[in-house]
């Protein structure tokens, strides 16, 4: 077996992976994320606020889905902060569950690894309010596969 090359074993850099997450994915540019924090023990992810992200007018919340859409994306860029250059992650199990409705304001969810395994990446996000009184308003875990290919 052949050892692998210096491209291969390369980490990703956080800066890359910052314009990944806000320019590069359309559907993320489109929803306005801000990466806060870029580093492989935390990514911080903002989602600032729009009222088309409104999900119950009455109650004042924010859509589910824009909040697990958040958890989803930090969860992806902080495994994607700790795999090789020869590798790519894609989801394959998230769950959340939805603590507090989501305030009509930016939002930030943070995530960390739980787990780095040889074929799967684990991560823990908390989302919570950008400013203001700082409570977790969901809790998400995700679980991504990790795909290696030749360079």
């Amino acid at each position: 077996m052949a050892e692998p090359s210096d491209k291969e074993s390369a980490s990703w850099e956080p800066d890359i992976v910052r314009a990944f997450m806000e320019e590069l994915v359309p559907f993320n540019k489109h929803l306005g994320f801000k990466a806060l924090k870029a580093a492989p023990d935390e990514v911080a992810l903002c989602l600032p606020f729009r009222d088309e992200f409104v999900g119950d007018p009455l109650r004042g919340a924010l859509h589910g889905g824009t909040i697990s859409t958040l958890i989803d994306t930090a969860g992806g860029a902080v495994a994607f902060l700790n795999i090789k250059r020869n590798e790519r992650v894609s989801t394959v199990d998230l769950v959340v569950d939805y603590l507090r409705p989501g305030p009509l304001a930016d939002i930030v969810a943070k995530a960390r690894i739980v787990r780095r395994g040889n074929r799967v990446i684990i991560s823990n996000v908390d989302v919570v309010p950008r400013e203001g009184e700082q409570y977790v308003i969901a809790q998400g875990r995700g679980v991504y596969n990790v795909a290696r290919f030749e360079l």
